[in-house]
């Protein structure tokens, strides 16, 4: 069983910046693949970025170039630095990993980018 979760929501000016992290238990966290996923109002759950055991990051189209995945595997801890943010990042944003067929998912925190 993995827990996740996540803190460092807000509301933020467009342009601005904010850090997302997301605390795991539960298991060898250095042996997961970590994701982050987002969900708008209204919308479906978009995948929006991916670190692998290994360190190697994929990005959705929509926010490459602004959004940085990273993990600290001596805290546990996988982060979403998010820079120039946009009005439609607004979303609540999910930690995500998964054990075989098994997903494991936050509760989530709320992102506003709004002046």
């Amino acid at each position: 069983q993995v827990q996740l979760v996540e803190s460092g929501g807000g509301l933020v000016q467009p342009g601005g910046s904010l850090r997302l992290s997301c605390a795991a238990s539960g298991y060898i966290f250095r042996l997961l693949a970590m994701n982050w996923y987002r969900q708008a109002p209204g919308k479906d759950r978009e995948h929006v970025a991916l670190i692998s055991s290994g360190g190697s990051t994929n990005y959705a189209d929509s926010v490459k170039g602004r959004f940085t995945i990273s993990r600290d595997n001596a805290k546990n801890t996988v982060y979403l630095q998010m820079n120039s943010l946009k009005p439609e990042d607004t979303a609540v944003y999910y930690c995500n990993t998964a054990l075989s067929t098994l997903h494991y998912w936050g509760q989530g925190t709320q992102v506003t980018v709004s002046s």
